[in-house]
């Protein structure tokens, strides 16, 4: 099969992706094998190829935001059958039994694994994962639409939970990409008033369409106080920014797995009167149901760029230029 593996971390303009010829893997015990439909590119794969995610394996193949078709079973696995229509997501697997799972909280499990990462993802025609962490998807929406629900969209409905925005609040959004698109139509749909601050022209005219009350720049000040805040963008230095826009008891969570140094904060300039500062670590598995539950009821427009899989390089280089309106997404088996 065709693949894409991460041979030498580094700067994109670089060419870490390299582009090469894999046996088709077999499945293991509890795993499935699928038939890659799409692959939506996330930040994080730009991470990995560059190195601010440090490689966990050589040669990993990256993508995990994936919708196939099952195609093979190993054994043990039969929940699934042949040609059910699922979606690969960035957590691969739990241990199922540390304090953090029994709690609930297996996105903080110490053993947890990876697509993408720890195992091979969706920069390729096909790939396995655990039955038990795919997500049976409708049939009924396009590929492109469903795969940046996958990460994006479940890591954005995460960082909404952990930023407690009350009913009717008013939200703060920083950067404008493929998580914080998605995340700001699950808050209008809550009744929220979103304010977006991003650097790029583009993205704010893509924020006043989906109905936000403004978009400014990201180091702006939004037109009234915040009740709560995501920071998306990978820069440190708006922590400080965002967390003097929040009003009293306001919290802002940090969604991203890389962020840059963040700079010095005042206490009683950032943190006082019950201001909080949040980071958000991967997600649940019932943050994945959850998230497609409201898609499901609340459709969102999920705005796409379409690349072939032998554009990916291109397509991470498009990313990290922030050439990209919405999210990045590989077509490899239509």
């Amino acid at each position: 099969m065709t693949a894409w593996v991460v041979r030498r971390p580094g700067p994109v303009a670089t060419g870490p992706l390299e582009r090469v010829r894999l046996p088709v893997p077999e499945p293991a015990p509890g795993e499935v094998l699928i038939r890659v439909e799409v692959c939506a590119v996330c930040r994080t794969d730009l991470h990995l190829a560059e190195g601010d995610l440090a490689p966990r394996r050589p040669g990993t193949v990256p993508g995990h935001e994936v919708v196939g078709r099952v195609v093979g079973r190993g054994p043990g696995a039969g929940r699934l059958a042949t040609g059910t229509r699922v979606g690969v997501a960035w957590l691969r697997s739990t241990c199922g039994g540390c304090r953090y799972c029994l709690r609930g909280a297996e996105n903080l499990c110490p053993d947890s694994r990876y697509t993408g990462w720890d195992a091979d993802g969706g920069y390729a025609e096909y790939l396995t994962a655990p039955e038990d962490f795919v997500y049976p998807l409708p049939e009924d929406r396009p590929a492109e639409v469903l795969a940046p629900l996958l990460c994006a969209g479940v890591i954005g409905y995460r960082a909404l939970l952990r930023a407690e925005l009350p009913p009717g609040g008013r939200l703060g959004v920083y950067g404008f990409g493929a998580s914080a698109h998605l995340t700001a139509q699950v808050a209008l749909a809550r009744g929220a008033t979103v304010h977006v601050l991003t650097r790029a022209a583009s993205a704010r005219r893509l924020a006043l369409e989906l109905g936000a009350a403004s978009a400014g720049d990201a180091y702006d000040a939004p037109p009234e106080p915040l009740d709560a805040a995501i920071l998306f963008a990978p820069v440190g230095d708006l922590v400080p920014v965002a967390l003097a826009a929040l009003d009293s008891g306001g919290t802002l969570a940090v969604a991203g797995i890389h962020l840059t140094d963040i700079p010095p904060l005042n206490y009683a300039g950032h943190l006082f009167r019950e201001r909080t500062l949040r980071s958000v670590t991967a997600n649940t598995r019932a943050d994945g149901r959850a998230l497609l539950e409201h898609a499901a009821r609340h459709p969102l427009r999920v705005a796409t760029a379409r690349y072939g899989l032998d554009q990916a390089d291109r397509a991470l280089a498009d990313l990290a230029a922030d050439r990209v309106t919405g999210a990045a997404v590989l077509h490899v088996g239509d």
